[in-house]
């Protein structure tokens, strides 16, 4: 499993290229991330919870970052979330405890960075590459009108800060001199500029972009900066890793827009505890179509900067910010069995027994598999993981199998030779993929057809169900 995600994360962060579905992977990476935590001893440092992304290309030069740029760990469930805060409580003094509280915002899809400025100007720009180094990508970066080449004077920020009652970090600027700031965030485009650009790839005979962050990436990673400024790319900053005194990550954000610096403020909140958490989730989980840009989850952060610095790193994440994604549309399991469904008409349809899983807030258990050529398509055998979703977030649906974690203990499936429901003979017409079941006596079929007929699809008689109709 660790070669596999890290193959996939290979091809989405440094090759630009997404080899299986952002959520999909997300499941993957919570999986392993769970055994690890069941099963410390097992950590290794090859394994995808050990690092951040993949190798930095060679196209930049390389640039080491003062602190290491982490990622953060998954959540799914407010089951996930309680798990989290216990496991950081635990680690804090009971005079600590009383101080916890947390900084959402939203979690932006595109590509981490860097920026660093000298006596108030743009100095450089890099990427987060492994975590510890990154790639130059300044010129690039330069094109992008939401991050300023010069931060505001000194003086207005002093004034402003002041305004805010942040009166201890406005000392650091009241004397004219402005001090080195780094900050971090993200690159982005926006929902209507993606389209436009996807609109102008088809145009020239091209292929569309899969997604936005693939677009940010692919257009920052560009040598000639003339592509990248054509691409009409956003940013966002959330994270000010020097130190101006301030105390809290809201501060933070505060300092960041007065600075100069475009941010999520208006969209991000400050939560007293995980019951204000999981509203604001539950929001933008609703809402999010009002933002102009693509977002999976929020990112939830202790707000008390010396609890968050005192919880420290686990592997390459912090222990004091969580990602808490949105109902996965796709997520991964393992196909536990096949059983054979007689239908209405006869036909044997194949459905996978699928070990339960949530898939856009709701769990599911089978999936159809719709006749014996599909299986023989996914090359699917009994205890394969696969990559499920629901069709038209309604329908169950097996996407893909992944036949690197096939288990020796594997079985292939063969479809069944008689009716697995009368024991009567099944044939497959010429021309045709389903098998049906050829006595017309078969309690399945008379049940299936019964039940069809009275439905709100036959004669919609009401109060006789299928319970009724077995009975």
């Amino acid at each position: 499993m660790k070669t596999l995600i890290n193959r996939f994360r290979y091809a989405y962060h440094v090759m630009d290229r997404q080899a299986i579905s952002d959520e999909a992977l997300d499941s993957l990476k919570k999986e392993i991330f769970d055994l690890e935590q069941r099963y410390p001893e097992f950590v290794t440092p090859d394994s995808p919870t050990q690092r951040v992304a993949g190798a930095p290309l060679k196209f930049f030069e390389k640039f080491a970052h003062s602190e290491p740029m982490n990622s953060l760990n998954d959540a799914f469930s407010a089951a996930d979330m309680a798990d989290w805060q216990t496991r950081f409580f635990k680690l804090l003094e009971p005079k600590d405890l009383e101080s916890v509280d947390f900084y959402c915002e939203p979690k932006l899809d595109g590509l981490a960075v860097e920026l660093i400025y000298r006596d108030g100007l743009f100095s450089v720009g890099a990427t987060r590459g492994d975590g510890k180094i990154g790639e130059n990508v300044t010129q690039n970066l330069k094109t992008i009108e939401a991050i300023p080449l010069k931060l505001r004077e000194s003086r207005d920020v002093a004034q402003d800060l002041k305004r805010e009652g942040l009166d201890k970090i406005a000392e650091r600027f009241s004397k004219g001199a402005m001090p080195g700031i780094e900050a971090r965030g993200e690159v982005i485009i926006a929902k209507k500029e993606f389209a436009k650009v996807n609109k102008e790839q088809l145009k020239k005979g091209l292929p569309p972009f899969a997604n936005p962050r693939n677009l940010a990436a692919g257009s920052i990673r560009q040598l000639d900066p003339l592509v990248a400024a054509a691409r009409r790319l956003d940013s966002n900053c959330y994270a000010l890793i020097s130190d101006l005194g301030q105390s809290t990550h809201h501060e933070e954000h505060q300092v960041l827009e007065i600075l100069g610096f475009k941010t999520n403020n208006k969209f991000s909140k400050y939560c007293k505890n995980l019951d204000e958490v999981f509203k604001f989730r539950e929001y933008w989980y609703k809402n999010r179509e009002k933002l102009p840009y693509e977002i999976d989850g929020i990112v939830v952060r202790i707000n008390n900067n010396a609890i968050f610095k005192k919880l420290g790193t686990v592997g390459k994440a912090p222990r004091g910010a969580i990602a808490y994604k949105f109902p996965l549309t796709q997520t991964t399991t393992i196909v536990e069995d096949i059983l054979v469904q007689v239908g209405r008409t006869g036909a044997l349809t194949p459905v996978a027994v699928l070990k339960p899983v949530e898939v856009g807030g709701v769990v599911i258990t089978r999936a159809t598999l719709h006749n014996e050529d599909e299986i023989k398509r996914l090359d699917l055998t009994i205890g394969d993981t696969v990559v499920v979703g629901r069709a038209g977030d309604v329908i169950p649906d097996i996407i893909r199998v992944l036949p690197e974690l096939r288990p020796p203990a594997a079985k292939k499936f063969l479809m069944p030779k008689t009716c697995p429901v009368c024991g009567g003979s099944v044939a497959k017409s010429a021309g045709e993929v389903v098998w049906r079941c050829l006595n017309p006596e078969c309690f399945a079929v008379q049940e299936r057809y019964f039940s069809y007929f009275l439905s709100a699809n036959g004669f919609d008689i009401q109060e006789l169900g299928p319970k009724i109709i077995e009975e």
